[in-house]
């Protein structure tokens, strides 16, 4: 069973940065296409970037340009490094498999305030 574990996020100022991480278990995350969702409370999880095994990122229009996943296989390690924040990017980051999330982690909170 693979499990995530989100962390980096924090409290960042509108057009600040910051880069979350997720470290995942299991030998089979090498293979797994992995994505960054958000939630806010009272919303649907929300697909937010993915990047499959041979590192093809696709992202939502409204983090283009703004955020960019990579993948670390041998550390079976994803992240998202997100510059440009806006408070609209507050929310709880999530790291899963891309289709089909398996169980999911306690996220890590983002929140872009003065």
């Amino acid at each position: 069973q693979v499990q995530f574990v989100e962390s980096g996020g924090g409290l960042v100022q509108p057009g600040g940065s910051l880069r979350l991480s997720c470290a995942a278990s299991g030998s089979i995350f090498r293979l797994l296409v992995m994505a960054w969702y958000r939630q806010v409370p009272g919303k649907q999880r929300e697909l937010v970037a993915s990047i499959t095994a041979g590192n093809t990122r696709t992202y939502q229009d409204y983090v283009k340009g703004r955020f960019t996943i990579s993948r670390d296989n041998a550390k079976n390690t994803i992240y998202l490094q997100m510059n440009n924040l806006e408070p609209e990017d507050t929310a709880v980051y999530y790291c899963n498999r891309h289709p089909g999330p398996l169980n999911w982690g306690q996220g890590t909170q983002v929140t872009v305030s003065s």
